[in-house]
């Protein structure tokens, strides 16, 4: 018998008989986030319903309003100071619907299960990967890793995978039926299964969780211009205004990808550079001087010179 199962099975009970809450009495500003979650958590199934009955405007638009509740809820609790071990458990199980299920059902609906078998397995996979994504995005939040790197997700995040797996609904929506084609289909199932494996890669993608903390002076009425022009664009052109917003999104993920890899470059070259610095310094910190090495040319000195000396040395 393993020495450990007892160790983990005894660690295991303890969590188990521990308290959702620590008080007694909560405060209200601790439920103001769950609530919204599970507003959002009713929008995915309402989805789920509207994708079966047929009815892929509904649909959609509650799948777009759960992305909207995603992400306020977590803004919420972060300005209200009422993050809990509740409140991220249930945002994952709630993400896992809304844009795990609630998207592969909604597709399959409309046009994958025409390919039987082969278009269930697809949406299978999609609602799969989105799982393993969030469980390993909940895995890693404790991880220790520069600030900058907040700045990017690892993969591409549920929300956005489920707005951008319904590409060919939108452009069904804008009248271009030959998209329901058997030939088209066979593109969509290999579309779905791309932003499959996009959930689960490690490929950087941005995030803009930095971007909300400073923002310029110049900028604030540009950025309130810029919300209200997307969000009529939004009821006025949904399917118009979600197809360039998925295809914008896909175009700037190499962007992402460049700017994430010449940082963690900028990185790796400034390391070196504070080792030989370090290095140089220690000598001198020891109380001796540093020892020349053959063929080393002598130091370039600027400004006032201090020379060592020891006591038997002239002045």
């Amino acid at each position: 018998m393993d020495m450990e199962e007892p160790r983990i099975e005894t660690e295991t009970r303890r969590r188990r008989r521990r308290s959702l809450f620590r008080h007694r009495q909560v405060p209200v500003r601790m439920l103001v986030p769950n609530f919204f979650t599970l507003l959002g958590l009713c929008a995915g199934l309402t989805s789920i319903r509207m994708g079966i009955e047929g009815r892929y405007d509904l649909a959609l638009a509650a799948i777009v309003f759960a992305g909207c509740l995603d992400g306020i809820d977590g803004r919420i609790a972060r300005l209200l100071k009422a993050s809990s071990r509740f409140g991220a458990e249930l945002d994952s199980l709630a993400d896992f619907v809304n844009f795990g299920v609630a998207p592969a059902f909604l597709i399959f609906n409309w046009g994958l299960g025409d390919l039987k078998s082969a278009g269930w397995i697809c949406v299978m996979i999609f609602a799969l990967t989105s799982a393993l994504r969030l469980a390993r995005f909940n895995s890693a939040i404790d991880d220790d890793k520069p600030k900058w790197q907040s700045n990017y997700f690892v993969g591409m995040p549920t929300p956005a995978a489920a707005i951008a797996v319904l590409l060919p609904v939108y452009i069904y929506q804008l009248g271009f039926e030959e998209i329901k084609a058997h030939w088209a289909l066979m593109v969509v199932l290999v579309y779905t299964l791309f932003i499959a494996f996009m959930m689960v890669s490690t490929i950087p993608t941005y995030s803009g969780k930095l971007l909300g903390e400073r923002v310029g002076r110049e900028w604030v009425l540009p950025i309130f211009v810029i919300a209200v022009a997307v969000v009529a664009m939004l009821f006025t052109y949904p399917y118009q205004t979600l197809t360039a917003i998925t295809l914008i999104y896909l175009a700037f993920i190499p962007v992402s990808w460049r700017n994430f890899q010449e940082k963690i470059a900028q990185g790796e070259a400034a390391e070196p550079a504070a080792v030989s610095e370090s290095v140089v310094a220690e000598p001198v910190a020891s109380g001796g001087p540093a020892q020349p090495h053959p063929g080393d040319e002598p130091p370039k000195t600027t400004g006032r010179i201090f020379t060592l000396r020891t006591p038997d040395q002239p002045k």
